[in-house]
């Protein structure tokens, strides 16, 4: 199955539109879903388009997913760039433990519902 077809990818991109749109055309934000959800949905997204890609361009197209290793790897690229590098760099981010937390429940999520094995 292509990944743009799945349920729990589809809802997890129309969320971060939805609080997006909120937050920068309205102007509205709700303080923990402004510092949490987009860390939340970063991995079912991203993960999401990458596995897409790598379907498009791999031989067994829809058998293609991600080994635990590198969803582990995925994770630990996010925190370190995000919670780690990009804040000692600027004073715009912001290190946050529990980034990393949303970070690892978000790969959880894309494992269990978006990375299909069939």
């Amino acid at each position: 199955m292509t990944v743009f077809k799945n349920l729990y990818f589809l809802t997890a991109c129309v969320l971060f539109w939805i609080n997006q749109a909120v937050e920068r055309l309205l102007g509205i934000y709700i303080p923990f879903i402004h510092a949490y959800l987009d860390d939340l949905l970063a991995m079912p997204v991203v993960l999401g388009l990458t596995l897409q890609v790598f379907r498009w361009i791999h031989p067994l197209k829809n058998y293609f997913y991600f080994s635990k290793m590198q969803l582990t790897v995925g994770w630990l690229y996010f925190s370190f760039l995000f919670e780690v590098l990009l804040p000692r760099w600027s004073d715009i981010y912001t290190a946050d433990i529990w980034d990393v937390v949303c970070y690892g429940v978000g790969t959880n999520i894309f494992d269990k519902f978006i990375n299909s094995k069939s």
